[in-house]
């Protein structure tokens, strides 16, 4: 059986390109370890997953975002 594919929450919003600076929008696609929810789970089109790998990766090298979340040490 084959699963619906989910639509990108990207496209829907007609975003063209993603926000690094958008921590709240990033959040939604970054687990508790902090890494990158695949495509297949966030349901994002390669296009945009692209863009928030990068997007993803400027925000936590400018520390507007945790490399980590949930742990405090």
């Amino acid at each position: 059986m084959r699963r619906q594919h989910k639509t990108c929450p990207f496209c829907e919003t007609r975003v063209r390109f993603v926000d690094y600076k958008d921590d709240r929008t990033l959040g939604r696609f970054i687990t508790d370890h902090g890494k990158i929810l695949p495509s297949r789970l966030s349901g994002t089109c390669a296009r945009h997953q692209r863009q928030l790998a990068t997007a993803v990766k400027r925000a936590r090298f400018l520390a507007l975002i945790p490399y980590t979340r949930g742990t405090q040490a």
